[in-house]
């Protein structure tokens, strides 16, 4: 009985010591895409993922994923997921793929899309003045801006509303961060504005 209380005593020494020992920050959040992507085995393409999602999910409250990727290459297939996002006036969804190709890149392609409460003539002259406009369909414009050729805003008219679609795409993605000679992030390295 002496012996265990002894062993006690000095366990929780031990214990109370740990208290006083300096711990590690935290590690900073994840996003949850990036949590499901590694958990499935998704490395090469991952900080692309990273990237795409943590610019996607900035100042959402909350949000989740739909995660679909090759079960049987996860880390050499395709990856598609589906981004629900809430903010505090509204829901927003987007869509993020990312493609490893045989030289290492990643084609990756991120679409954000959201209503906004207000004509798409309205949206398109105080958001997008400066974007070439080109008319696809009488209720559907196509928005984009030579300084970001890769990205384009389209505004698709529904009433009383506007669905505003954000895309963003670039070929040949390789993380900057791997070290030098790697081909560098496109023209902005980000999304297009959010909404």
């Amino acid at each position: 009985m002496l012996t265990a209380a002894l062993a006690w005593a000095a366990a929780g020494t031990a214990l109370a010591q740990g208290v006083l020992v300096p711990q590690a920050p935290p590690a900073a959040p994840q996003d949850t895409l990036t949590r499901a992507a590694t958990s499935v085995g998704i490395k090469r393409c991952l900080p692309a993922i990273t990237r795409l999602s943590t610019l996607t999910v900035q100042g959402a409250r909350s949000h989740d994923v739909l995660l679909d990727w090759d079960r049987k290459r996860p880390d050499a297939g395709p990856t598609f997921a589906l981004v629900g996002m809430e903010f505090p006036n509204a829901g927003v969804a987007a869509s993020i793929t990312a493609i490893p190709d045989d030289s290492g890149a990643c084609t990756v392609s991120a679409e954000r899309i959201s209503v906004a409460p207000f004509t798409c003539a309205s949206v398109g002259q105080q958001e997008l003045a400066n974007y070439k406009m080109t008319r696809l369909l009488p209720n559907y414009a196509v928005y984009t801006d030579e300084k970001e050729p890769t990205s384009s805003v389209s505004l698709i008219d529904s009433p009383p509303g506007c669905l505003i679609i954000r895309r963003y795409v670039e070929y040949g993605w390789q993380n900057a961060a791997a070290g030098p000679g790697v081909a560098p992030v496109g023209a902005t390295g980000q999304l297009p504005k959010k909404r």
